[in-house]
């Protein structure tokens, strides 16, 4: 899911408390304990999309996958995931029954007819009782703007352009929301930057998107240009380095100019995290080293490493030899 898989992890990251609620029976006690961390998830780096949870008591583990479209592979998996998970927990459980889990698909996009509420993986001989795995569905964009309004939080706020019934003025307010709501600088420009990534994703053709960045352009004063965002800067960034290859009347320039424009985005998103974790921009060497890791092993894998690793050892990573598998 690229892009919109980044942002989303990592807002998810900043308000674990309000991913939970939304998917807890109402009326129940729901303290967040953390993300799973394991020495399996060092392994299998996508676990970090699990959480520990207790519900009135209760240890749980709530699974959560942001998914672009319901695609036939989804059922897979979570399947396989779950099966890392297990084992996770399983491997750290010291002789303890491993929480009951439950798995969740958040979907930001797909057909206009409802979705069902649940997806299964079966895994059963056919003819034989059902045995594999059911997971809920959570398509966000068939909700309306008071139904992601009505979670209470700023993180579902974010899905706001994905509504059916999203428009202008609803837009207008939910901006105004955002920016009253965020503790910080930092978590506005975080919220923001999510909200303007779903712009782009637009299920129902809305087409609401450019009037959206001038939205949060002039609320907050230059915001897009002061903050890497990450979606709305991969396009832009795609299109200005189109144009300058074709001005130059580079032979390929559509093509050079794409691959700039990409490096581009996914330097700024991954040079600021970096900035959180050690405190300073990267060196000339150290944007290399990110983007070149990008490139073999994936945007995400390195983003998740900017997450995991303490400053300096993040600064020993990027030093490391560069393996290619």
């Amino acid at each position: 899911m690229g892009d919109a898989d980044i942002t989303l992890r990592h807002i998810a990251r900043r308000r674990p408390e309000d991913l939970a609620r939304a998917f807890v029976p109402g009326g129940r006690a729901v303290e967040v304990l953390g993300w799973v961390d394991t020495q399996v998830t060092k392994i299998e780096r996508r676990l970090d999309k699990a959480l520990h949870l207790r519900v009135d008591g209760e240890p749980r583990v709530l699974h959560v996958e942001f998914c672009f479209a319901l695609r036939r592979d989804v059922p897979d998996l979570v399947f396989e995931y779950l099966g890392f998970l297990f084992s996770a927990l399983r491997a750290d459980s010291a002789g303890e029954p491993v929480p009951p889990i439950e798995s969740v698909a958040v979907v930001l996009s797909g057909r206009r007819r409802r979705l069902p509420a649940t997806g299964k993986r079966r895994t059963a001989w056919p003819g034989r009782r059902f045995s594999g795995t059911h997971f809920r569905i959570d398509a966000v964009y068939q909700r309306t703007v008071s139904e992601l309004r009505a979670r209470g939080s700023v993180l579902w706020l974010v899905f706001a352009p994905l509504a059916r019934d999203a428009s202008l003025a609803a837009m207008r307010e939910v901006i105004a929301e955002l920016g009253a709501r965020a503790a910080t600088n930092e978590e506005r420009a975080d919220l923001f930057t999510a909200f303007l990534v779903m712009a782009t994703i637009d299920p129902w053709g809305h087409n609401l998107r450019k009037e959206l960045v001038t939205m949060v352009e002039d609320k907050e004063e230059g915001l897009l240009r002061r903050t890497p965002i990450i979606g709305e800067m991969i396009i832009e960034a795609e299109r200005q380095a189109e144009q300058r290859g074709e001005l130059r009347g580079e032979q390929k320039g559509e093509q050079r100019g794409r691959q700039r424009g990409k490096e581009e985005a996914v330097l700024e998103l991954l040079g600021r995290l970096f900035a959180r974790r050690v405190g300073r921009r990267p060196t000339t060497e150290e944007e290399r080293s990110i983007l070149a890791r990008a490139q073999v092993l994936g945007p995400v894998e390195v983003e998740d490493a900017l997450l995991d690793l303490e400053g300096e050892a993040l600064v020993r990573w990027l030093a490391e030899p560069l393996r290619r598998s």
